[in-house]
């Protein structure tokens, strides 16, 4: 949950940072009760634990603010419930609430119509799409505590090899993983037995992988050794277009789709900025090269402009094609 949390901080704090912007999305009151309280939690800890005086206080200043219009509309929705619930008693309830009948309520009708009517696509989109990872994450960290509670440290290899064999090392249980080995190899009060558990348990999660390579991982090497750009970019549109009814054109040739292979930059990214000198994954070592990291990059964001998001685009609109 604290990872789902962070994902949203960010967004809040960096790609909708207007507090006009927020009330659009906390008015979808179900959703965001699920896991408001993990998210004022989850910005308490980083605050307590940042450093970095700014941003210790941009994070109580969104805590703070948040909860304000979190209360808001709470008491807003309240009042609005009330007047649904007596539509033939309306003139009572305005007898008894007079007080609560503020400009600043009306205006929350506007934004709550608004919401409704006129929220962008793509805020919706970023809204939900962070709301479905809930369960993946979950998940993930269920996985992940039933390895770190196992009887003994070899016990807890073998379940990462069955993981492993039954295709369920997903990306997400990988990437709590990798983090969990980061923060012990830089804390200077964890144990060194604790440190250790993490680090074999780190080794064997890479191994693991190495026996079940996919073949994201082979075509992205194959992808990065390409010098030229342009015939980088027409080398990843072949691997998207197998051909008809999916027969692929070479059977030497790998192909995947635009999700998967974003999956697995994503996981390198993440795999090389937080284990620059110990990860095995993707020969991290060899990615300290900045023109690989670049390229790592670009392929990314062009997978996700020209690819991911053409192809949500279509979606939504089916009748655009004809």
């Amino acid at each position: 949950m604290s990872q789902f949390c962070d994902k949203m901080i960010e967004y809040f704090m960096h790609e909708k940072p207007q507090t006009k912007d927020w009330r659009k999305l906390l008015v979808f009151r179900d959703h965001w009760k699920k896991y408001k309280e993990s998210f004022f939690e989850q910005c308490q800890v980083r605050a307590e634990t940042e450093k970095d005086p700014v941003m210790k206080q941009k994070l109580v200043g969104l805590a703070r603010k948040m909860k304000k219009i979190d209360d808001e509309i709470e008491d807003h929705m309240e009042l609005l419930k009330e007047i649904q619930e007596s539509p033939l008693d309306i003139n009572a309830v305005v007898a008894r609430r007079r007080k609560d009948f503020t400009g600043e309520f009306f205006r929350h009708l506007n934004v709550l119509s608004d919401s409704f009517d006129s929220l962008e696509d793509r805020d919706v989109r970023a809204y939900d799409n962070a709301l479905e990872q809930i369960d993946t994450l979950d998940a993930a960290q269920s996985k992940f505590d039933d390895i770190l509670n196992s009887p003994s440290l070899d016990e807890a290899c073998e379940k990462i090899k069955s993981l492993a064999k039954a295709k369920e090392l997903d990306s997400s249980l990988i990437l709590l993983i990798n983090r969990a080995w980061a923060a012990a190899k830089e804390s200077t009060t964890m144990k060194n037995e604790v440190v250790e558990i993490m680090h074999r348990i780190y080794k064997e999660t890479n191994r693991s992988l190495k026996s079940i390579a996919p073949p994201e991982i082979k075509l992205l090497k194959h992808l990065l050794n390409i010098t030229d750009p342009e015939e980088r970019f027409s080398a990843l549109a072949t691997a998207f277009s197998p051909g008809d009814e999916h027969e692929t054109k070479d059977v030497k040739a790998l192909y995947t789709t635009p999700k998967e292979l974003h999956k697995w930059i994503k996981i390198m990214l993440d795999a090389y900025h937080l284990n620059k000198e110990e990860t095995d994954l993707m020969e991290a070592r060899r990615m300290s090269d900045p023109v690989v990291i670049q390229r790592l990059l670009i392929l990314k964001e062009t997978i996700e402009e020209e690819y991911m998001k053409r192809h949500s685009q279509t979606e939504e609109d089916p009748e655009s094609k004809e």
